[in-house]
């Protein structure tokens, strides 16, 4: 009766096995979900695992304790170039981005779903859910409201980037305008960064069965400098800072607890960084020295971010790497992660830095990166065009670092080991060690085209709030 009774269990088993096989094995097998953070105008001066000085940021530092830290990551100088090089996986002179146009606020240019192609697109073709909350601003939404669905997102929930002629619009904490499928609203006594943060979690939830996407280009730090609902009582400038760095933490805290709490973590990689470096007014100090720039800068503190790549029992944990990588490095990678196609005729400036984070390469396969585009755009009768013709350019390996000017002539040499500072231009008497980098750099900007690509898009009927305002200084930032 006993071996029976166990015979008969075993059968029982082994039916509910056979009846989940299909499931568990498509667990086991599906690509990962992809997750990728950004903070807006934040340095390695405000990162606690970066030797960021007086600031705690536990949870962006359990990332790198529990992944890969990049130490020569670099974005470009300010908003627009840094998000549609990532974007598009083309550098801003070949998508014609080269400085930062606030396209609801100045109208006129847009980014076209048509003349780009998104990572988010080529994942969601790939069988992924895709998501973005946040920030965007390089699309009207009163033009079109879902221009983010023809980017390739499902599904999301922004900030509708400052709307000329509708003041709440300004707004991106508290009582934040925020765009959803819903249509655009202000959120009265709401904190917007909660709002973006409950949005993507209840989308993590929603879709733990199937690979997805999230974007989480964040509000947060960009001014106006505001309290938090954990300090209230924050009011000087520095004070402000440190709590809205603090509430970043906790926001990639959260991030991080739901797909603990799904147990979909090992199966989640994880990407944290910076759009560009800490505005000027409230830049920090990393191991008691102010970096060498911020925003809007050439300078390693403009360009050369946080980025921490975390997925527990793939990439190695409490890792560090000098490897280059760009932010046109980023789709290419999301495309080999998630098994999605680039097409043959796309151009792609990027290269896939995956075989790095499988620990199938040691290295990238980059011996140079870029960074380029910073200032306000302007126009002219044809529409909306870079400031210059040939906006200058910095390129670096692991240990020389050139500008250009706005002809391409390398200007400025520097030797980021000696110099990390970047207060010795040597470009007059080039050391010997410099002469193979300088060569190469040369080569690689004699292959660029002479001239900067246009943005690209389609012609559409004048809006009253095409006409750009004259723009301050302070408006000038994104």
């Amino acid at each position: 009766m006993i071996a029976r009774h166990f015979s008969e269990l075993g059968c029982l088993f082994l039916g509910i096995l056979t009846l989940l096989a299909p499931q568990l094995g498509a667990a086991e097998n599906r690509p990962p979900n992809l997750v990728f953070i950004m903070v807006d105008d934040l340095g390695k001066d405000w990162i606690g695992c970066y030797g960021a000085d007086g600031i705690e940021t536990p949870h962006i530092d359990s990332l790198a304790d529990q992944g890969l830290k990049f130490h020569n990551a670099y974005s470009m100088p300010q908003c627009t170039p840094t998000r549609t090089t990532l974007l598009t996986g083309q550098y801003p002179y070949r998508t014609g981005w080269t400085n930062h146009w606030d396209v609801p606020r100045w109208g006129v240019g847009y980014f076209d779903w048509e003349k780009y192609t998104t990572f988010a697109e080529l994942l969601k073709n790939a069988g992924y859910k895709t998501a973005i909350a946040g920030k965007w601003q390089i699309n009207d939404f009163r033009v079109e409201p879902n221009a983010l669905e023809k980017h390739g997102f499902d599904d999301w929930c922004v900030w509708t980037g400052y709307e000329a002629g509708n003041p709440k619009s300004a707004e991106r904490y508290w009582d934040p305008y925020i765009h959803t499928r819903a249509g655009s609203k202000t959120y009265q006594g709401e904190f917007g960064p909660d709002i973006y943060c409950d949005f993507l979690v209840e989308f993590i939830q929603k879709n733990r069965d199937q690979p997805h996407m999230v974007y989480f280009p964040m509000a947060l730090t960009h001014g106006p400098l505001v309290h938090t609902p954990d300090e209230p009582k924050a009011s000087t400038k520095f004070e402000k800072q440190k709590a809205m760095v603090r509430y970043t933490d906790k926001l990639v805290g959260r991030i991080v607890k739901t797909y603990d709490q799904l147990k979909l973590r090992e199966n989640t990689v994880i990407i944290f960084t910076t759009d560009n470096g800490s505005g000027g007014g409230v830049r920090g100090t990393v191991n008691g020295v102010r970096p060498s720039g911020g925003k809007a800068s050439n300078y390693e503190g403009g360009i050369c971010e946080p980025f921490i790549v975390s997925q527990p029992g793939t990439i190695e944990s409490g890792a560090e790497t000098d490897a280059l990588v760009d932010f046109s490095d980023l789709l290419p990678t999301f495309c080999e992660l998630g098994g999605a196609n680039v097409p043959a005729d796309l151009t792609i400036d990027g290269q896939s830095f995956a075989p790095l984070l499988r620990s199938d390469a040691k290295d990238s396969p980059r011996n140079w990166i870029l960074a380029m585009g910073h200032g306000a755009g302007t126009q002219d009768e044809q529409g909306v065009r870079g400031r210059t013709d040939y906006f200058h350019r910095v390129l670096r390996d692991k240990r020389y670092k050139v500008w250009t000017d706005d002809h391409g002539k390398i200007v400025q040499l520097f030797d980021l080991k000696k110099d990390p500072g970047e207060q010795r231009n040597l470009i007059e008497e080039p050391p010997p060690a410099a002469k193979e980098p300088l060569q190469k750099f040369r080569s690689v900007l004699a292959a660029m085209p002479e001239k900067d690509a246009r943005p690209l898009y389609r012609p559409r009927g004048s809006l009253p709030w095409d006409k750009p305002e004259k723009r301050s200084k302070r408006q000038k930032a994104n």
